[in-house]
């Protein structure tokens, strides 16, 4: 097929051969199988901001570093080079999770490079060689489902232990293969120890999970592996080996709500002496 304009400086720095076919078209990118010599990969060509129907939301941005005081503050007033550094660490957000994940043992497409806004990795095949389908693409026995429910909840406690949140976690992000899922699509990847919101994404992605795989395994439904998992790596007890249950205790004893209806009272008169006061200056 034409070389598409974008992945042309990749074709004249002699990354990529030809292009073979587009594979897919997503909410922030669209990726190409290609040819590298003797190997066949992908080319994730990211969209324009403008473009892209995911947005970049505050709470995925929180604990990013970027190079210099510089760029922080430019992309704090949005100028026109601070979108430019806001996009770069928007793609190389992708890449760096992507090597830190392959590190750790995650079960991720691996990268090579990202070239010009290109991302050029492995391309997940099935038993036969063939682009591997989409988790949401496959039919599952309950057995099955069960399966790959525990194959991926031990691949959030890998990337967990890594340091490393999706953000995104669906069905719609994860393929599979010959040997079982693979998870892919991580721009939004946050930092478990820098982003405020990493216990309410980690949960939702793990919810995400539960959800999908309950419609073949029912009894996924209930399940609180989310909350479980976050509440033991807060406590500094979580390890790639560690045996879930998907239970949470409950907090032990009542809640004192008389106790904070007289917070919310002395808050209040407080707050009336303090206007008083303020009044009769």
């Amino acid at each position: 097929m034409k070389i598409p304009k974008r992945i042309q400086p990749l074709v004249e720095e002699g990354l990529i051969d030809t292009v073979v076919r587009q594979l897919m078209s997503g909410k922030e990118a669209t990726v190409f199988v290609v040819r590298c010599g003797e190997e066949t990969r992908c080319a994730k060509v990211y969209k324009e901001a403008s473009q892209r129907s995911f947005r970049q939301a505050a709470s995925y941005q929180e604990g990013r570093k970027v190079k210099n005081s510089r760029q922080a503050r430019a992309m704090e007033k949005g100028t026109r080079y601070g979108r430019k550094m806001q996009e770069e660490t928007w793609q190389n957000a992708e890449v760096d999770a992507l090597f830190r994940l392959a590190a750790a043992g995650v079960r991720v497409p691996r990268p090579y490079i990202c070239f010009e806004g290109v991302l050029l990795m492995d391309l997940v095949t099935d038993a036969d060689g063939n682009a591997a389908p989409r988790l949401n693409d496959v039919e599952l026995s309950e057995a099955q489902a069960l399966a790959y429910h525990a194959q991926l909840l031990h691949q959030v406690v890998l990337m967990l232990c890594a340091g490393v949140i999706h953000g995104d976690l669906s069905e719609y992000n994860i393929l599979v293969d010959a040997e079982g899922p693979v998870i892919i699509d991580l721009p939004q990847a946050i930092d478990a120890a820098g982003n405020t919101e990493a216990g309410p994404m980690l949960e939702r992605d793990v919810h995400n999970l539960a959800t999908y795989f309950s419609q073949f395994a029912p009894q996924l439904a209930t399940t609180q592996y989310g909350k479980e998992i976050w509440k033991l790596y807060v406590a500094g007890l979580l390890r790639s080996d560690t045996v879930l249950t998907g239970r949470v205790e409950a907090p032990k004893g009542q809640a004192d709500v008389g106790a904070v209806m007289r917070e919310i009272a002395l808050a209040r008169k407080e707050e009336e002496e303090r206007l008083r006061y303020q009044n009769a200056e």
